[in-house]
């Protein structure tokens, strides 16, 4: 077991926030489950180097982006499901958060795996430039590049979230 002393603890501090991130990257909680576990499966052999090194959750996190990118690569969009949301006159008692939510979660659905990949580590990770190329083993420019592409995509995929996204981009040039 002292090969993987600390692993179990930090599986469950860490598990939850992993799951999230996962749960953004494919918009199904099943396939978000099979994600993390795929990262947990690939880092155990590895956790004594990476838990001495002292930063195991940054080298998780890149097991799990670039295992989504492969499932994408492999399996095709057609893996992910994409959310419909539901339609604005039979529900009107529905919090404009909510709705908003939705959309997204539509529009982050129709991104290519890499652009979805770029939002959640940009905006919902809140994750600097250089710190979505490491993870993502690219370039700053490319990162940039990107997530332009990825937030130009959102707008045109979903115009009504063009207020939330212009807000992003205000964010954005501002740090």
């Amino acid at each position: 077991m002292v090969r993987y002393d600390g692993l179990p603890e930090f599986v469950a501090a860490r598990g939850p926030a992993l799951l999230r991130s996962a749960f953004l990257l494919t918009g199904d909680r099943h396939l978000a489950e099979d994600l993390v576990q795929t990262a947990l499966v690939k880092l155990a052999p590895r956790w004594q180097r990476v838990a001495s090194g002292g930063d195991p959750e940054s080298y998780v996190r890149k097991i799990l982006y670039n295992e989504h990118l492969n499932w994408w690569k492999r399996r095709g969009r057609h893996v992910y499901p994409s959310a419909v949301p539901p339609e604005p006159d039979r529900h009107p008692d529905i919090a404009d958060g909510a709705v908003r939510s939705m959309l997204l979660g539509q529009a982050l659905g129709r991104l290519t795996a890499k652009q979805r990949a770029m939002i959640v580590l940009r905006f919902y990770e809140d994750r600097s430039e250089t710190d979505t190329a490491r993870l993502l083993g690219c370039s700053v420019g490319t990162v940039k590049s990107q997530t332009h592409r990825a937030l130009a995509r959102l707008r045109a995929l979903e115009p009504g979230l063009a207020d939330l996204l212009t807000d992003i981009e205000i964010t954005e040039v501002a740090r």
